[in-house]
């Protein structure tokens, strides 16, 4: 991942982006990074900061289309992928 994908970091060293999707029947989503790169992300495989634990998809009731997060990525199999989202 080349150094000029990812600009400026969120408070607590989160990227920043937008929720560009989010299907609650799938459990899945994707964020659009300020630099324009769209990352997936899904449940249970990514968590919310601040969501109450357990449950089915602890904290994606705190997540909608359009809202500013911070986020992190890592890698899986299928490539890069969000990690950790913080709704503003």
């Amino acid at each position: 991942m080349s150094g000029d994908v990812y600009d400026e970091r969120f408070p607590d060293n989160f990227y920043r982006g937008v929720i560009v999707s989010l299907n609650r029947a799938t459990l899945r989503g994707m964020v659009r990074s300020d630099s324009g790169r769209e990352i997936r992300f899904q449940f249970p495989y990514v968590e919310v900061v601040g969501a109450p634990i357990g449950g089915h998809a602890p904290g994606m009731d705190l997540l909608h289309v359009g809202d500013r997060v911070g986020f992190d990525v890592g890698w899986s199999s299928s490539g890069l992928v969000v990690t950790k989202i913080k709704p503003l």
